[in-house]
């Protein structure tokens, strides 16, 4: 396998790429949904993440030595990979280890707070941004952290008032825009769960 046929691979799953959102969204909402209706425990929610990012960190291994299983990984996934998983941790690796993070470091409904605005910010901004973005902000668009930054405030709003749901909107739309070194899908719940646990202490 050349490394211009992998490029070749690579390429195809750039674009808006809508199920890679559904997914994204379906995700975080199952966990979400998991921590509070279902009301499985940390302990047993801990494990269970644990053990995915632990398989999604092995695959991401195995498919880094190798450039056939990496070819394999996006021939398979060319609907829910990204061009920028080629090189490095994919996407849903970073995604489950930022829910682990968060569910470990907060509160449940903190850390719940923090992952629904990864389910449903993050995709929404992803998406609008790559249809609708003109206007360039922090590496991005102006168009997508608008629309990041609406979503993530009705999701806070609505769980904790206005006033968490503004200030932790704005830290939350800088993260998004500002997380490197370290993928967004790390930054959003972490930051999102400190936000929330921060401001209830305090207003």
């Amino acid at each position: 396998m050349t490394s211009s046929e992998i490029e070749s691979l690579v390429q195809r799953t750039a674009g808006p790429q809508p199920w890679r959102r559904v997914l994204h969204a379906a995700s975080g909402v199952l966990v979400a949904v998991a921590l509070t209706i279902v009301d499985v425990s940390r302990a047993t929610a801990l494990a269970i993440i644990a053990a995915v990012v632990a398989v999604l960190a092995a695959l991401d291994v195995a498919r880094l030595v190798s450039p056939r299983a990496n070819a394999l990984f996006f021939a398979a996934f060319r609907h829910l990979a990204s061009p920028r998983d080629a090189r490095g941790l994919a996407s849903s690796t970073w995604y489950a280890l930022g829910i682990l993070i968060t569910v470990a470091a907060f509160a449940p409904a903190a850390a719940v707070s923090g992952i629904q605005v990864l389910a449903l910010a993050d995709p929404a901004a992803s998406y609008g941004g790559r249809r609708w973005g003109r206007r360039p902000f922090l590496g991005g668009t102006l168009e997508g952290s608008a629309l990041f930054a609406a979503v993530a405030f009705c999701v806070l709003a609505a769980r904790h008032g206005p006033t968490v749901g503004a200030l932790g909107t704005i830290a939350l739309t800088l993260a998004e825009r500002l997380s490197w070194p370290f993928d967004d899908n790390l930054a959003i719940p972490v930051v999102g769960g400190a936000a929330v646990t921060a401001l209830g202490t305090f207003l």
